[in-house]
């Protein structure tokens, strides 16, 4: 058996792809099951400065589902760079107007934050419904 870690190279990898149903689900606990499989943790030729990771399509994001008050006391903050440019929201604004950036976000920030992260976060689609457009793709359905 040999002694040597091998690491995997860019484009020996075949990406997967992945179906996750978010209706009912727990935000934060959904995020934490999704980023772990774009950044390929869970195969076992998971190499840290390589994008091992699969392609993650969520569904139904509008039926996401936050605990405690978070929908009311939670803030969403964008910036425009201009004086004066700041706008908040409350997360159930936010969700009513545009669910999939609510899902996107909390994946996003699970990510590492570099190019590899960027890179990692693009395998990412998100869809407000429960029609999503990569139905050609082997799908693998994921219970969380």
């Amino acid at each position: 058996m040999p002694r040597q870690t091998t690491f995997m190279k860019a484009g020996e990898t075949t990406r997967q792809w992945h179906h996750i149903d978010a209706d009912g689900q727990v935000l934060g606990r959904l995020a934490a099951k999704v980023a772990p499989i774009l950044m390929g943790k869970h195969r076992p030729e998971f190499t840290p400065h390589v994008d091992t990771g699969d392609m993650v399509v969520v569904t139904n994001a509008a039926k996401i589902m936050l605990t405690g008050r978070k929908g009311e006391q939670r803030m969403h903050m964008r910036y425009s760079g201009y004086p004066g440019g700041l706008n908040m929201r409350s997360t159930n604004d936010l969700l009513e107007k545009h669910p999939e950036r609510v899902v996107e976000q909390a994946i996003r920030r699970m990510l590492p934050k570099t190019r590899l992260g960027r890179a990692m976060f693009k395998k990412l689609k998100v869809y407000p419904g429960a029609d999503h457009r990569h139905g050609a793709q082997p799908m693998q359905e994921l219970s969380i």
